[in-house]
Protein backbone atom coordinates (compact mmCIF):
# COMPACT_ATOMS: atom_id res chain seq x y z
CA UNK A 1 0.00 0.00 0.00
CA UNK A 2 1.36 3.65 -0.93
CA UNK A 3 1.29 4.62 2.71
CA UNK A 4 3.65 1.93 3.91
CA UNK A 5 7.03 3.76 2.34
CA UNK A 6 6.20 7.04 3.56
CA UNK A 7 5.36 5.43 7.27
CA UNK A 8 9.56 4.17 6.91
CA UNK A 9 10.53 6.88 5.85
CA UNK A 10 8.89 9.74 8.57
CA UNK A 11 10.42 7.02 10.86
CA UNK A 12 13.81 7.55 9.53
CA UNK A 13 13.76 11.17 9.78
CA UNK A 14 12.41 10.44 13.63
CA UNK A 15 15.82 8.55 14.18
CA UNK A 16 18.13 11.49 12.50
CA UNK A 17 15.82 14.06 14.48
CA UNK A 18 16.83 12.34 18.23
CA UNK A 19 20.32 12.71 17.82
CA UNK A 20 20.09 16.62 17.70
CA UNK A 21 17.65 16.98 20.69
CA UNK A 22 18.56 19.45 23.41
CA UNK A 23 16.05 18.70 26.07
CA UNK A 24 13.86 15.65 27.05
CA UNK A 25 16.63 13.69 25.58
CA UNK A 26 15.32 10.52 27.74
CA UNK A 27 11.55 10.77 26.85
CA UNK A 28 12.63 11.43 23.17
CA UNK A 29 14.71 8.28 22.67
CA UNK A 30 12.00 6.26 24.59
CA UNK A 31 9.89 7.47 21.64
CA UNK A 32 12.37 6.62 19.15
CA UNK A 33 12.30 3.26 20.89
CA UNK A 34 8.65 2.32 20.01
CA UNK A 35 8.96 3.60 16.88
CA UNK A 36 11.68 1.07 16.06
CA UNK A 37 9.43 -1.51 17.32
CA UNK A 38 6.71 -0.18 14.95
CA UNK A 39 9.23 -0.04 12.19
CA UNK A 40 9.75 -3.78 12.22
CA UNK A 41 5.89 -4.42 12.69
CA UNK A 42 5.18 -2.30 9.52
CA UNK A 43 8.10 -3.87 7.24
CA UNK A 44 6.77 -7.28 8.64
CA UNK A 45 3.15 -6.44 6.73
CA UNK A 46 5.36 -4.86 4.07
CA UNK A 47 6.70 -7.86 3.22
CA UNK A 48 3.47 -10.29 4.07
CA UNK A 49 1.37 -8.50 1.69
CA UNK A 50 3.82 -7.84 -0.64
CA UNK A 51 2.78 -4.49 -1.00
CA UNK A 52 -1.16 -5.11 -0.86
CA UNK A 53 -3.01 -4.51 2.86
CA UNK A 54 -6.40 -5.69 3.86
CA UNK A 55 -8.91 -2.87 4.81
CA UNK A 56 -8.44 -4.21 8.57
CA UNK A 57 -5.12 -2.57 8.58
CA UNK A 58 -5.49 0.34 6.37
CA UNK A 59 -7.00 2.87 8.62
CA UNK A 60 -4.27 1.73 11.34
CA UNK A 61 -1.41 2.48 9.17
CA UNK A 62 -2.97 5.64 8.19
CA UNK A 63 -3.71 6.56 11.66
CA UNK A 64 0.28 5.63 12.29
CA UNK A 65 1.22 8.32 9.62
CA UNK A 66 -0.20 10.84 12.02
CA UNK A 67 0.95 9.76 14.66
CA UNK A 68 4.43 9.57 13.64
CA UNK A 69 4.07 12.81 12.11
CA UNK A 70 2.93 14.29 15.34
CA UNK A 71 5.98 12.13 17.38
CA UNK A 72 7.94 14.09 14.75
CA UNK A 73 7.01 17.76 15.32
CA UNK A 74 7.09 17.10 19.27
CA UNK A 75 10.60 15.42 18.93
CA UNK A 76 11.48 18.56 16.33
CA UNK A 77 10.73 21.30 18.85
CA UNK A 78 13.79 20.18 21.46
CA UNK A 79 16.59 20.61 18.39
CA UNK A 80 15.44 24.04 17.79
CA UNK A 81 17.67 27.04 19.29
CA UNK A 82 14.16 28.34 20.61
CA UNK A 83 13.60 25.17 22.50
CA UNK A 84 13.53 27.12 25.74
CA UNK A 85 11.80 30.36 25.13
CA UNK A 86 8.64 27.52 23.61
CA UNK A 87 8.51 25.18 26.66
CA UNK A 88 7.82 28.62 28.48
CA UNK A 89 5.75 29.99 26.37
CA UNK A 90 3.50 26.13 26.35
CA UNK A 91 3.88 26.04 30.02
CA UNK A 92 3.99 22.21 30.20
CA UNK A 93 5.61 19.34 27.76
CA UNK A 94 4.88 16.23 29.81
CA UNK A 95 1.00 15.16 28.31
CA UNK A 96 2.81 15.84 24.84
CA UNK A 97 4.82 12.70 25.40
CA UNK A 98 2.05 10.99 26.80
CA UNK A 99 -0.30 11.24 24.05
CA UNK A 100 2.65 10.16 21.42
CA UNK A 101 3.44 7.46 23.36
CA UNK A 102 -0.33 6.03 23.74
CA UNK A 103 -0.84 6.68 20.42
CA UNK A 104 2.02 4.90 19.35
CA UNK A 105 0.35 1.21 21.87
CA UNK A 106 -2.66 2.17 19.79
CA UNK A 107 -1.07 1.50 16.58
CA UNK A 108 0.62 -1.37 18.15
CA UNK A 109 -2.23 -3.08 19.77
CA UNK A 110 -4.22 -3.09 16.62
CA UNK A 111 -1.94 -3.65 13.57
CA UNK A 112 -0.11 -6.72 15.97
CA UNK A 113 -3.80 -7.86 16.43
CA UNK A 114 -4.90 -7.34 12.81
CA UNK A 115 -2.02 -9.05 11.78
CA UNK A 116 -2.51 -12.60 13.72
CA UNK A 117 1.13 -12.66 14.48
CA UNK A 118 3.18 -13.65 17.63
CA UNK A 119 5.86 -10.99 17.49
CA UNK A 120 9.43 -11.51 19.25
CA UNK A 121 9.45 -11.21 23.27
CA UNK A 122 11.81 -8.48 23.05
CA UNK A 123 8.61 -6.40 20.49
CA UNK A 124 6.06 -7.09 23.33
CA UNK A 125 8.25 -6.32 26.49
CA UNK A 126 8.41 -2.54 24.26
CA UNK A 127 4.69 -2.38 24.60
CA UNK A 128 4.35 -4.05 27.78
CA UNK A 129 1.69 -1.80 29.93
CA UNK A 130 3.89 -2.03 33.23
CA UNK A 131 6.82 -1.66 31.81
CA UNK A 132 5.97 1.49 29.81
CA UNK A 133 4.66 3.39 32.65
CA UNK A 134 7.62 2.56 34.57
CA UNK A 135 10.56 3.66 31.94
CA UNK A 136 8.04 7.02 30.90
CA UNK A 137 7.93 7.67 34.75
CA UNK A 138 12.09 6.96 35.10
CA UNK A 139 12.54 8.97 31.42
CA UNK A 140 10.50 12.14 33.05
CA UNK A 141 12.11 12.36 36.26
CA UNK A 142 15.50 12.43 34.34
CA UNK A 143 14.57 14.59 32.09
CA UNK A 144 12.48 17.27 34.62
CA UNK A 145 15.92 17.07 36.69
CA UNK A 146 17.70 18.36 33.98
CA UNK A 147 15.45 20.61 32.30
CA UNK A 148 14.80 22.38 36.11
CA UNK A 149 18.89 23.01 35.73
CA UNK A 150 18.74 24.52 32.20
CA UNK A 151 15.45 26.56 32.90
CA UNK A 152 17.13 28.09 35.51
CA UNK A 153 20.64 29.08 34.05
CA UNK A 154 18.87 30.12 30.80
CA UNK A 155 16.79 32.82 33.10
CA UNK A 156 19.88 33.97 35.14
CA UNK A 157 20.80 34.40 31.61
CA UNK A 158 18.00 36.55 30.37
CA UNK A 159 18.01 38.59 33.57
CA UNK A 160 21.50 39.99 32.80
CA UNK A 161 19.99 41.68 29.57
CA UNK A 162 18.36 44.96 29.11
CA UNK A 163 15.79 47.15 30.05
CA UNK A 164 14.00 46.17 26.85
CA UNK A 165 13.88 42.78 27.23
CA UNK A 166 11.99 43.39 30.93
CA UNK A 167 8.25 43.18 30.09
CA UNK A 168 9.26 39.84 28.15
CA UNK A 169 11.14 38.76 31.63
CA UNK A 170 8.09 39.11 33.35
CA UNK A 171 6.50 36.43 31.16
CA UNK A 172 9.36 34.38 31.01
CA UNK A 173 9.33 34.18 34.93
CA UNK A 174 5.37 33.47 35.25
CA UNK A 175 5.19 30.23 33.27
CA UNK A 176 8.82 29.31 34.88
CA UNK A 177 7.02 29.09 37.79
CA UNK A 178 4.10 26.81 36.57
CA UNK A 179 6.75 24.37 35.19
CA UNK A 180 9.15 24.59 38.52
CA UNK A 181 6.20 24.73 41.09
CA UNK A 182 3.69 22.70 40.22
CA UNK A 183 0.33 22.59 42.65
CA UNK A 184 0.37 19.80 44.71
CA UNK A 185 -2.83 17.88 44.11
CA UNK A 186 -3.67 15.52 46.83
CA UNK A 187 -2.41 11.70 45.76
CA UNK A 188 -4.73 9.46 48.20
CA UNK A 189 -7.80 7.52 45.99
CA UNK A 190 -11.09 8.62 45.99
CA UNK A 191 -12.30 7.70 49.08
CA UNK A 192 -15.59 8.54 51.75
CA UNK A 193 -14.06 12.30 53.06
CA UNK A 194 -15.20 13.24 56.88
CA UNK A 195 -17.07 16.61 57.34
CA UNK A 196 -14.24 17.69 59.65
CA UNK A 197 -11.78 17.39 56.69
CA UNK A 198 -13.41 20.20 54.50
CA UNK A 199 -13.71 23.42 55.23
CA UNK A 200 -15.34 26.30 52.92
CA UNK A 201 -14.91 30.00 51.90
CA UNK A 202 -16.37 32.48 54.36
CA UNK A 203 -19.51 33.70 54.14
CA UNK A 204 -20.67 29.81 52.72
CA UNK A 205 -22.37 31.54 49.51
CA UNK A 206 -22.83 29.18 46.44
CA UNK A 207 -20.84 30.11 43.47
CA UNK A 208 -22.78 27.79 41.38
CA UNK A 209 -27.02 26.72 41.34
CA UNK A 210 -28.85 24.10 39.57
CA UNK A 211 -32.57 22.69 40.04
CA UNK A 212 -30.97 19.85 42.33
CA UNK A 213 -27.39 20.98 43.71
CA UNK A 214 -25.71 24.19 45.33
CA UNK A 215 -21.62 24.54 44.41
CA UNK A 216 -19.17 25.51 46.90
CA UNK A 217 -15.72 26.82 47.15
CA UNK A 218 -14.27 24.75 50.10
CA UNK A 219 -10.18 23.29 51.09
CA UNK A 220 -9.34 19.73 50.99
CA UNK A 221 -6.41 18.31 52.91
CA UNK A 222 -4.71 22.20 52.19
CA UNK A 223 -6.23 22.23 48.36
CA UNK A 224 -8.98 24.46 46.77
CA UNK A 225 -12.23 21.77 46.07
CA UNK A 226 -15.27 22.57 44.82
CA UNK A 227 -17.90 20.69 47.34
CA UNK A 228 -21.51 19.83 45.76
CA UNK A 229 -24.84 19.56 48.06
CA UNK A 230 -27.97 18.02 46.73
CA UNK A 231 -30.72 20.46 48.06
CA UNK A 232 -33.27 17.93 47.74
CA UNK A 233 -31.73 14.31 47.01
CA UNK A 234 -34.04 11.28 46.79
CA UNK A 235 -34.64 8.94 49.58
CA UNK A 236 -31.53 7.33 50.01
CA UNK A 237 -29.78 5.76 52.69
CA UNK A 238 -26.16 6.52 53.51
CA UNK A 239 -25.96 2.58 53.34
CA UNK A 240 -26.95 2.13 50.02
CA UNK A 241 -25.21 5.47 48.78
CA UNK A 242 -21.85 4.04 50.10
CA UNK A 243 -22.69 1.01 48.10
CA UNK A 244 -23.20 3.14 45.06
CA UNK A 245 -19.70 4.32 45.88
CA UNK A 246 -17.69 2.08 46.44
CA UNK A 247 -18.58 0.06 43.03
CA UNK A 248 -17.80 2.93 40.97
CA UNK A 249 -14.21 3.84 42.73
CA UNK A 250 -12.39 1.19 40.73
CA UNK A 251 -13.98 2.25 37.51
CA UNK A 252 -13.02 5.55 38.20
CA UNK A 253 -9.21 4.59 39.41
CA UNK A 254 -8.74 4.10 35.65
CA UNK A 255 -9.78 7.69 34.20
CA UNK A 256 -7.23 9.52 35.85
CA UNK A 257 -5.49 12.20 33.60
CA UNK A 258 -4.58 16.46 33.91
CA UNK A 259 -7.63 16.88 31.34
CA UNK A 260 -9.95 15.13 33.48
CA UNK A 261 -11.97 16.65 36.54
CA UNK A 262 -10.39 15.09 39.22
CA UNK A 263 -12.85 13.46 41.91
CA UNK A 264 -11.55 13.72 45.56
CA UNK A 265 -14.68 11.52 47.25
CA UNK A 266 -18.26 12.13 48.82
CA UNK A 267 -19.00 13.20 52.55
CA UNK A 268 -22.39 12.12 54.23
CA UNK A 269 -23.18 14.32 57.46
CA UNK A 270 -25.56 12.24 59.59
CA UNK A 271 -28.68 14.10 61.09
CA UNK A 272 -32.65 13.72 60.44
CA UNK A 273 -32.12 14.63 56.59
CA UNK A 274 -27.99 13.51 56.17
CA UNK A 275 -26.63 16.15 53.63
CA UNK A 276 -24.84 13.95 50.57
CA UNK A 277 -21.51 16.14 49.15
CA UNK A 278 -19.62 15.57 46.45
CA UNK A 279 -16.00 16.92 46.57
CA UNK A 280 -14.60 17.70 43.27
CA UNK A 281 -11.67 19.64 41.75
CA UNK A 282 -12.51 22.62 41.41
CA UNK A 283 -11.34 25.41 38.34
CA UNK A 284 -12.19 28.72 38.40
CA UNK A 285 -13.23 29.81 35.52
CA UNK A 286 -16.24 27.64 36.04
CA UNK A 287 -17.63 25.90 32.52
CA UNK A 288 -16.17 26.04 29.23
CA UNK A 289 -19.62 27.45 28.13
CA UNK A 290 -19.43 30.18 30.25
CA UNK A 291 -15.95 31.46 29.18
CA UNK A 292 -16.93 31.29 26.08
CA UNK A 293 -19.34 33.65 26.25
CA UNK A 294 -17.56 36.11 28.43
CA UNK A 295 -14.24 35.93 26.88
CA UNK A 296 -14.54 33.73 23.20
CA UNK A 297 -14.32 36.64 21.03
CA UNK A 298 -10.86 38.01 22.51
CA UNK A 299 -9.01 34.49 22.89
CA UNK A 300 -6.05 34.31 20.66
CA UNK A 301 -5.68 31.18 18.41
CA UNK A 302 -3.07 29.57 20.22
CA UNK A 303 -4.82 29.82 23.33
CA UNK A 304 -8.21 28.23 21.43
CA UNK A 305 -6.35 25.95 20.31
CA UNK A 306 -4.64 24.58 23.30
CA UNK A 307 -8.15 24.23 24.88
CA UNK A 308 -9.30 22.18 21.89
CA UNK A 309 -5.92 20.03 22.27
CA UNK A 310 -6.86 19.75 26.31
CA UNK A 311 -10.48 19.21 25.53
CA UNK A 312 -9.47 16.02 22.79
CA UNK A 313 -6.80 14.66 25.57
CA UNK A 314 -9.75 14.43 28.02
CA UNK A 315 -12.23 12.45 25.47
CA UNK A 316 -9.06 10.43 24.08
CA UNK A 317 -8.50 9.24 27.79
CA UNK A 318 -11.89 7.76 27.42
CA UNK A 319 -12.05 6.27 23.93
CA UNK A 320 -8.30 4.97 23.93
CA UNK A 321 -8.11 1.58 23.44
CA UNK A 322 -7.11 -1.70 25.79
CA UNK A 323 -9.90 -2.11 28.32
CA UNK A 324 -10.51 1.03 29.57
CA UNK A 325 -12.68 2.27 26.49
CA UNK A 326 -15.60 4.21 27.19
CA UNK A 327 -18.40 6.72 26.13
CA UNK A 328 -18.96 9.90 27.81
CA UNK A 329 -22.48 9.58 27.07
CA UNK A 330 -23.30 13.33 27.16
CA UNK A 331 -20.51 15.62 25.24
CA UNK A 332 -21.13 19.29 25.19
CA UNK A 333 -19.63 22.90 26.21
CA UNK A 334 -21.33 22.83 29.75
CA UNK A 335 -19.41 19.61 30.62
CA UNK A 336 -15.66 20.88 29.90
CA UNK A 337 -14.48 22.89 32.65
CA UNK A 338 -11.78 25.80 32.14
CA UNK A 339 -8.73 25.97 35.18
CA UNK A 340 -6.00 28.15 35.82
CA UNK A 341 -4.02 29.18 32.11
CA UNK A 342 -7.28 28.06 30.08
CA UNK A 343 -6.67 24.34 30.96
CA UNK A 344 -9.38 22.37 29.85
CA UNK A 345 -10.58 19.37 31.59
CA UNK A 346 -13.75 16.75 30.72
CA UNK A 347 -16.09 16.14 33.25
CA UNK A 348 -20.31 15.32 34.02
CA UNK A 349 -19.78 11.76 33.99
CA UNK A 350 -17.65 10.81 37.43
CA UNK A 351 -19.09 8.91 39.70
CA UNK A 352 -22.26 8.90 37.49
CA UNK A 353 -24.66 5.50 39.45
CA UNK A 354 -23.42 7.64 42.88
CA UNK A 355 -25.02 10.89 41.47
CA UNK A 356 -27.85 9.53 39.77
CA UNK A 357 -28.93 7.93 42.85
CA UNK A 358 -29.06 11.38 44.66
CA UNK A 359 -30.55 13.78 42.18
CA UNK A 360 -34.08 13.60 41.22
CA UNK A 361 -34.22 13.48 37.13
CA UNK A 362 -35.20 16.84 35.28
CA UNK A 363 -35.92 17.53 32.15
CA UNK A 364 -33.29 18.85 29.89
CA UNK A 365 -33.00 21.56 27.38
CA UNK A 366 -34.44 20.13 24.20
CA UNK A 367 -32.64 22.51 22.04
CA UNK A 368 -29.81 22.91 23.67
CA UNK A 369 -28.89 18.82 23.63
CA UNK A 370 -30.19 18.68 20.23
CA UNK A 371 -27.33 20.91 18.65
CA UNK A 372 -24.76 18.18 19.63
CA UNK A 373 -26.84 14.87 18.05
CA UNK A 374 -25.06 13.11 15.36
CA UNK A 375 -27.54 12.82 11.96
CA UNK A 376 -28.04 9.14 13.07
CA UNK A 377 -29.30 10.23 16.45
CA UNK A 378 -31.39 12.83 14.97
CA UNK A 379 -32.48 10.32 12.69
CA UNK A 380 -33.83 7.47 15.16
CA UNK A 381 -33.51 8.10 18.92
CA UNK A 382 -32.93 4.81 19.86
CA UNK A 383 -30.04 4.57 17.53
CA UNK A 384 -26.92 2.84 19.52
CA UNK A 385 -24.89 5.43 20.91
CA UNK A 386 -20.97 5.08 19.55
CA UNK A 387 -17.86 6.59 19.50
CA UNK A 388 -18.62 8.13 16.14
CA UNK A 389 -21.46 9.95 17.88
CA UNK A 390 -19.64 11.50 20.66
CA UNK A 391 -17.01 12.30 17.58
CA UNK A 392 -19.73 14.39 16.09
CA UNK A 393 -21.08 16.13 19.40
CA UNK A 394 -16.95 16.86 20.55
CA UNK A 395 -17.13 18.35 17.06
CA UNK A 396 -19.89 20.95 18.05
CA UNK A 397 -17.84 22.04 20.92
CA UNK A 398 -14.58 22.54 18.79
CA UNK A 399 -17.16 24.38 16.80
CA UNK A 400 -18.35 26.77 19.40
CA UNK A 401 -14.97 27.22 20.73
CA UNK A 402 -13.58 28.44 17.37
CA UNK A 403 -16.63 30.79 16.75
CA UNK A 404 -16.85 31.58 20.53
CA UNK A 405 -20.45 31.33 19.56
CA UNK A 406 -23.47 29.20 20.40
CA UNK A 407 -24.19 26.43 17.70
CA UNK A 408 -27.28 26.64 16.04
CA UNK A 409 -28.47 29.84 17.98
CA UNK A 410 -32.03 30.69 17.67
CA UNK A 411 -32.96 27.41 15.48
CA UNK A 412 -36.57 25.55 16.37
CA UNK A 413 -35.85 21.93 17.02
CA UNK A 414 -37.52 21.50 13.73
CA UNK A 415 -34.83 23.70 11.77
CA UNK A 416 -31.92 21.37 13.21
CA UNK A 417 -33.59 18.07 12.24
CA UNK A 418 -34.23 19.24 8.57
CA UNK A 419 -30.75 20.79 8.35
CA UNK A 420 -28.82 18.40 9.93
CA UNK A 421 -29.94 15.45 9.35
CA UNK A 422 -31.89 15.88 5.58
CA UNK A 423 -29.94 18.13 4.08
CA UNK A 424 -26.56 17.20 5.49
CA UNK A 425 -25.88 20.78 6.98
CA UNK A 426 -22.89 21.74 8.64
CA UNK A 427 -22.91 24.84 10.29
CA UNK A 428 -19.50 27.16 8.57
CA UNK A 429 -17.08 29.07 11.34
CA UNK A 430 -18.11 32.97 10.78
CA UNK A 431 -14.43 33.28 11.01
CA UNK A 432 -13.13 30.41 9.14
CA UNK A 433 -10.68 32.76 7.47
CA UNK A 434 -9.00 33.54 10.15
CA UNK A 435 -9.00 30.07 11.55
CA UNK A 436 -5.66 28.06 11.26
CA UNK A 437 -6.77 25.40 8.55
CA UNK A 438 -5.68 22.48 10.26
CA UNK A 439 -8.23 23.21 13.13
CA UNK A 440 -10.62 24.47 10.53
CA UNK A 441 -10.03 20.81 8.77
CA UNK A 442 -10.81 19.14 12.02
CA UNK A 443 -13.61 20.71 13.07
CA UNK A 444 -15.12 19.82 10.06
CA UNK A 445 -14.12 16.49 9.71
CA UNK A 446 -15.77 15.83 13.18
CA UNK A 447 -18.98 17.37 11.79
CA UNK A 448 -18.53 14.47 8.60
CA UNK A 449 -22.25 13.37 8.19
CA UNK A 450 -20.97 9.95 7.76
CA UNK A 451 -19.65 8.71 11.34
CA UNK A 452 -17.21 6.15 9.68
CA UNK A 453 -15.72 9.45 8.04
CA UNK A 454 -15.12 11.03 11.41
CA UNK A 455 -11.66 11.21 13.22
CA UNK A 456 -10.75 8.84 16.31
CA UNK A 457 -10.08 11.13 19.54
CA UNK A 458 -6.34 9.76 19.08
CA UNK A 459 -6.15 10.94 15.62
CA UNK A 460 -7.39 14.25 17.12
CA UNK A 461 -5.07 14.63 19.77
CA UNK A 462 -1.94 14.05 17.53
CA UNK A 463 -3.22 16.74 15.20
CA UNK A 464 -4.48 19.37 17.47
CA UNK A 465 -0.87 18.92 18.83
CA UNK A 466 0.51 19.79 14.95
CA UNK A 467 -1.81 22.74 15.09
CA UNK A 468 -0.60 24.23 18.50
CA UNK A 469 3.16 23.56 17.39
CA UNK A 470 2.34 25.30 14.31
CA UNK A 471 0.74 28.36 16.18
CA UNK A 472 3.77 28.25 18.69
CA UNK A 473 6.47 28.92 16.08
CA UNK A 474 4.34 32.35 14.98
Amino acid sequence: MDIIDPILSIASEIYALVEKVKANKKSSQRVCCRVKALDELVRSIKKREQGQTTADVEKPLDELYITLKSAKTLIEKYTLVTWVSRILKAGCYEEDFNDVNNRLNDAFQVLSGALQVEQSNVLHQVFELASRQKEDELDRKEDDAELKTMLVQYLEEQQKKTDAMQKEMEILNINMNKILNKPSVPCEDIRMIKPHELTYEQPKKPFMTTPTSEVYKGRYHGFTVAVKRYTDPLNTTPGELEKFFKKEVETMKRFESPNILRMFGICIQDGPRPQFLIIMEYCEKGSLLKVLGSEGSSLSWHTKARMCQDAARGLYRLHQTEEKSKVHGCINSNKFLVAEGYTVKLGGFELAKTETSLRKPTKDTTIRSLCYYSPAMLHDINHIYSKECEIYSFGIVLWEVASGRRPFDGWSSKDIFEKVCKEKFKEELPNRADCPKGLADVIDECRAYDGFQRPSAGELVDRLQSVVAQLEKQ
